[in-house]
C-alpha cells in the first residue's frame, strides 16, 4: 500500500526515474559494445607475402591503438578454417579467392579485394618440354597443405589431366620451393602469390630459373571465372639483360581481405581504411586505386564494406579516435530516440500533472455542486440527515487529498465551501443557499 501512495503522489518522478534507468542501461549495454582494442589476423608462412603484408596492416593499425596479432598459417585454405572456428580467435584474414564456396560462407564477409596473385609457373630451363607435358615424371613443389597454392594448383593439374603423372608431388611452402628450385633438388615449383612476394622475386631474378606461361589462360579464365587474366611484359624484371626474354601470359586469383560476420564495425572501417593505404598504390599488374575493390567472389561483402567504397569513412572518423568515433556515433543513435520521447514528455508532464491534481479537487466540486443543487430543489423538505452524511464523506475525502504545497490554496477552499454549504443546510433558509460556483 505505500508503494502504491509513493508511487500515486510521486508518479511523474517515477516516471522519469524509470526512464533515466533505461537511458541508463541502454548506455551500458553500449559501452559494452564497444569495439576491441586487440584482434587476431591469419597471415601466411613466415617471410611469405601475406606475413608482410599482415605486419603492414600491424603498423596501420597501431597508430589507431588496436594491437593487431599475427598468426602464421599454410595459407588461404587453413585461414578459412580459423575464420570459421570461433575458437581461434581470428576474426580477419587474407584469402585467394576460389578455394572455397558459398556454402561454407555463411559466417564469413569480405571487405574486397586487395591484389592479384598470379600462379607463378618456375621452373628448371634443362627441362625442354612445356605446358602439361613438362610436368610428367618430374618432382613438383605445390604448397603446403591448407594453402591456396595447393588447391588451386591441384584444380589446375586435374583439369590439364596430369594428376598422378608426377615422380613426387611435395608439399613446399614458397620460400622453401624457391630455395629447392635453385638448388636443384626439384623441378618445378607452382607458388600462388602477389608480385612482391620476396620468393617472386628471388626466383624471377635468378637467371638459372624460367618462368613458363599458360598457353591455355583465356580457356582458365572462361572456366574459373575467379581468375584474371595477366601478362608479366618482357623484360620487366631485368631490362639489360632481357628478363623474361618474352611477354609471359599468366593467369591469376585475386586475394580478398576476410572477416568473421561479428567483427565490430569500427574495427572494419579501420581494416578498410588500412587497406586503402596499403594496396591502393599502382603495380605491375594494376594502375594506382585499383585496389582496394569492392568485389565479392565467393563471400558476400559486409555492409560496412559496401558503405566504405560508396561513401568512404564515417565523417566522425575524420575528427576523432575511432574508439571516440564509434562512441559518439552510438550516442547519436540512442538520443535522437531519448529526445523524441523526452522532450514531448517533459512538455506534456507537467501539464498532465497539473490536470490530474485539478481533478482530484474538481470532483469534489462536482458532487458538492450536486448536493447544493438538492439542497436548493428540495427545501425545508430535504433529508437533512442524508445530506449531512454526503457532506461528511466529501468533507473527509477533501481532509485524506495528498497534494503538493502548490496546490494546498485548493484544498483550504474546497474545505471552506464544503463548511459554508453545511452552514446553508443547518440554518434556517430564507433564501436560497450561496452557490459554491459562485464562490469560486
Amino acid at each position: 500500500m505505500a508503494v502504491r501512495d509513493f508511487l500515486r503522489d510521486h508518479w511523474p518522478a517515477a516516471a522519469i526515474s524509470a526512464t533515466a534507468a533505461a537511458i541508463g542501461a541502454a548506455a551500458v549495454a553500449m559501452l559494452l559494445g564497444m569495439p576491441p582494442h586487440r584482434i587476431v589476423m591469419a597471415t601466411g608462412p613466415e617471410g611469405d607475402a601475406y606475413y608482410e603484408i599482415g605486419k603492414r596492416y600491424q603498423a596501420v593499425l597501431a597508430r589507431a591503438n588496436v594491437d593487431l596479432q599475427l598468426v602464421p598459417s599454410a595459407g588461404s585454405v587453413q585461414n578459412r578454417a580459423l575464420l570459421r572456428d570461433p575458437r581461434s580467435g581470428v576474426s580477419v584474414a587474407l584469402i585467394e579467392g576460389g578455394v572455397g564456396t558459398q556454402a561454407d560462407s555463411s559466417q564469413l564477409q569480405s571487405l574486397g579485394t586487395m591484389f592479384y596473385e598470379p600462379v607463378w609457373w618456375f621452373y628448371r630451363p634443362e627441362i625442354a618440354e612445356s605446358g602439361p607435358d613438362a610436368l610428367r615424371g618430374r618432382k613438383v613443389s605445390i604448397g603446403p597443405e591448407g594453402s591456396g597454392t595447393r588447391a588451386l594448383s591441384i584444380e589446375l593439374i586435374q583439369r590439364a589431366g596430369t594428376l598422378g603423372q608426377f615422380a613426387q608431388v611435395l608439399p613446399f611452402s614458397p620460400r622453401t620451393a624457391a630455395e629447392k628450385l635453385v638448388a636443384g633438388e626439384i623441378d618445378i615449383a607452382f607458388i600462388l602469390s602477389s608480385w612482391e612476394s620476396p620468393a617472386v622475386q628471388a626466383l624471377l631474378a635468378d637467371d638459372r630459373i624460367a618462368l613458363s606461361g599458360f598457353p591455355h589462360a583465356d580457356a582458365l579464365v572462361a572456366i574459373y571465372p575467379f581468375l584474371s587474366k595477366l601478362v608479366l611484359p618482357k623484360g620487366v624484371t631485368d631490362i639489360p639483360n632481357n628478363r623474361p626474354p618474352a611477354d609471359v601470359t599468366l593467369i591469376a586469383a585475386k586475394a580478398s581481405l576476410v572477416i568473421r560476420g561479428d567483427l565490430h564495425p569500427a574495427i572494419q572501417y579501420l581494416l578498410l581504411n588500412a587497406a586503402a593505404k596499403i594496396h591502393s598504390g599502382p603495380s605491375i599488374f594494376n594502375a594506382a586505386n585499383r585496389f582496394p575493390a569492392a568485389e565479392a567472389i565467393d563471400i558476400p561483402l559486409s555492409d560496412e564494406a559496401a558503405r566504405f567504397y560508396k561513401s568512404g569513412m564515417p565523417f566522425l572518423n575524420d575528427y576523432f579516435p575511432f574508439w571516440m568515433a564509434a562512441l559518439i556515433g552510438k550516442l547519436i543513435i540512442l538520443l535522437i530516440p531519448v529526445i523524441g520521447v523526452l522532450y514531448p514528455m517533459v512538455r506534456f508532464l507537467p501539464r498532465l500533472f497539473d490536470w490530474t491534481m485539478r481533478s482530484k479537487v474538481l470532483r469534489i466540486y462536482g458532487e458538492l455542486r450536486m448536493l447544493e443543487d438538492e439542497i436548493a430543489t428540495a427545501g425545508g423538505k430535504a433529508d437533512r440527515n442524508a445530506l449531512t452524511a454526503r457532506l461528511d464523506n466529501l468533507e473527509k475525502e477533501a481532509n485524506h487529498l495528498r497534494m503538493p504545497l502548490a496546490y494546498a490554496s485548493m484544498l483550504y477552499t474546497v474545505r471552506d465551501h464544503i463548511g459554508l454549504v453545511r452552514e446553508a443546510l443547518n440554518k434556517e433558509r430564507s433564501g436560497p443557499p450561496t452557490s459554491a460556483a459562485e464562490l469560486l
